[in-house]
């Protein structure tokens, strides 16, 4: 861990949601690498989220831990406020919450959909609405939302995901031109095939047409992403708005 006067996050605070485990609990880790204090999120895992908060506070940073359901108004606010409360502020979100379904377009049924778009989109709505005021206030914010290539490239049997994390794009680039002008950057970070995904949860293998060939010879790993979230958050990404960052090993050329 880097000593104080060489850590371009302290005295910020991060919410990174769905940060139990992968890119999440990477973020949450690198984050807390580079000074903030970051807040470790789960629905309902309380075991892990502390181990995570745990591992952070073993390396020399700072951590706590929040449950809460995003999908739900009143627990995305008081999620927020109560970081605020306790912390006087809120810099840096990472909207990494998620779940994935693979079902075959005319088997996905209207509840399936909308339990997809509600933690995908209704879920990174309410917490960047609630969290919006509070680096609106303090002229600084970084909102880092993670995508899915399957919004671009197209998927085999995903329809409702791809259609989620497509309507991440024009959150991202709203939000940008929106809050640009109080110091608030927001971008979208779109993961292609990282190690250790579940086929039918993730975006590996044979979901996508002609099984998503990586250039690059492997699969990425949880941290190459969170790198880039990492790469967001600091001083040096304060010129980087609106844009939706491909990580992908090369498996789709946008």
């Amino acid at each position: 861990m880097s000593t104080e006067a060489n850590r371009p996050l302290a005295g910020k605070v991060a919410l990174v949601t769905g940060s139990a485990r992968r890119i999440g609990r990477e973020s949450a880790l690198l984050l807390a690498r580079e000074g903030a204090h970051v807040i470790v999120h789960a629905k309902s895992s309380r075991d892990e989220i502390e181990a995570v908060a745990a591992e952070i506070r073993a390396q020399g940073g700072r951590a706590s831990t929040a449950l809460a359901d995003i999908t739900d108004e009143a627990q995305a606010q008081g999620l927020v406020d109560e970081i605020v409360a306790a912390r006087g502020r809120l810099d840096i979100l990472v909207n990494n919450a998620a779940i994935r379904r693979e079902t075959p377009f005319a088997e996905i049924s209207l509840a399936a959909w909308r339990e997809i778009n509600s933690v995908i989109v209704e879920g990174a709505f309410l917490v960047t609405r609630a969290a919006i005021p509070h680096m609106v206030r303090h002229g600084f914010g970084r909102i880092i939302t993670i995508g899915g290539v399957s919004a671009h490239s197209g998927v085999f049997h995903r329809v409702h995901v791809a259609t989620a994390k497509a309507a991440l794009v024009g959150f991202t680039k709203a939000l940008a031109v929106e809050f640009g002008g109080h110091g608030i950057t927001a971008n979208l970070v779109v993961p292609g095939r990282i190690g250790g995904n579940r086929s039918a949860t993730s975006g590996a293998g044979g979901a996508f047409p002609g099984g998503g060939h990586l250039l690059v010879g492997h699969e990425g790993e949880p941290r190459n992403v969170a790198e880039f979230v990492r790469i967001l958050a600091l001083p040096a990404g304060s010129f980087t708005s609106g844009q939706t960052i491909h990580v992908n090993g090369g498996m789709y050329l946008p």
